[in-house]
């Protein structure tokens, strides 16, 4: 044979496979879908050992693949694309999805970030609501352009150039009040011990 009655013979076949992808859409051809699983069956099995799939899984890849065509056949469009190149579309998304299932870690029972928070000690918690307090009352001393600023920056999370633009001052005017709220928060909570 020649280059040119091989071209024939594969736009032919390719042919023959859009038709059958449209009898099976349409009229659930089980001799057309036979045709086309004796074809790609062998070829996706190799193609999924190839991309690194054991036998067993490549040939369970097939068999989805297989199905989905079985089912999806009405979305395959000719002129989109052949035949071929739809199926092996479909194997390499089955390929990576069963990828990730697989590369997802196991999850330790026993992981120390999985376990619930151990209840606070009684003296724990007594002594965080004095702290709590003590840090209210020492804000509540604060000049209303100190706490404002403080307040955006740990209540709001914003950045000190954030404030700056949010209130319209300039960045080391923010700095230097909260600088100074802290100096006097920390004056009036050693006052307080």
């Amino acid at each position: 044979m020649n280059d040119a009655s091989d071209r024939k013979v594969d736009l032919e076949q390719r042919e023959r496979h859009a038709d059958c992808m449209v009898k099976i859409a349409s009229d659930q051809c089980r001799e057309s879908f036979a045709e086309l699983f004796a074809f790609y069956a062998p070829r996706l099995k190799s193609y999924m050992q190839r991309l690194g799939a054991a036998e067993s899984e490549a040939e369970e890849l097939v068999q989805e693949v297989m199905v989905t065509v079985w089912r999806k056949a009405g979305l395959y469009d000719r002129q989109q694309a052949s035949v071929s190149t739809w199926i092996f579309r479909v194997a390499r998304n089955r390929r990576i999805d069963a990828q990730r299932r697989t590369t997802r870690p196991e999850l330790e029972p026993d992981e120390p970030m999985l376990q619930p928070a151990a209840a606070e000690q009684p003296d724990a918690a007594v002594a965080r609501g004095q702290m709590e307090e003590k840090v209210r009352a020492a804000m509540a001393n604060l000049p209303e352009e100190q706490l404002v600023l403080l307040q955006a920056a740990f209540y709001d999370g914003l950045s000190h150039s954030e404030i700056a633009e949010a209130y319209g001052i300039p960045l080391g005017t923010v700095k230097s009040r909260i600088r100074l709220a802290f100096a006097k928060m920390r004056g009036g909570l050693d006052d307080a011990e």
